[in-house]
């Protein structure tokens, strides 16, 4: 399994906390050639079904429009947005 400082752990307990069944997740590019392990790990430790968004991924503030199709957005590889970004 993958480490790399992803926090899987956390991701999973944030999807079970909102009780999400549909997840997208969105990788920076130079981690969507993990996205099958990300997915699988997850669909294991949380039963949802867990989606990786492909399209352009430019940094934490290309936020893809998810709408009603999805319970949670989960953004990997992109710096936490502070208040004051």
């Amino acid at each position: 399994m993958i480490q790399l400082k992803l926090e899987l752990d956390r991701v999973a307990e944030l999807i079970r906390k909102e009780k999400a069944k549909r997840v997208c997740i969105q990788l920076a590019d130079g981690l969507k050639p993990k996205a099958k392990e990300i997915v699988d790990f997850l669909k294991e430790k949380t039963g949802a079904t867990v989606f990786v968004w492909y399209g352009s991924c430019y940094g934490a503030c290309d936020v893809p429009k998810i709408d009603e199709h999805f319970d949670l957005l989960v953004q990997f590889g992109h710096r936490e947005l502070k208040k004051n970004d």
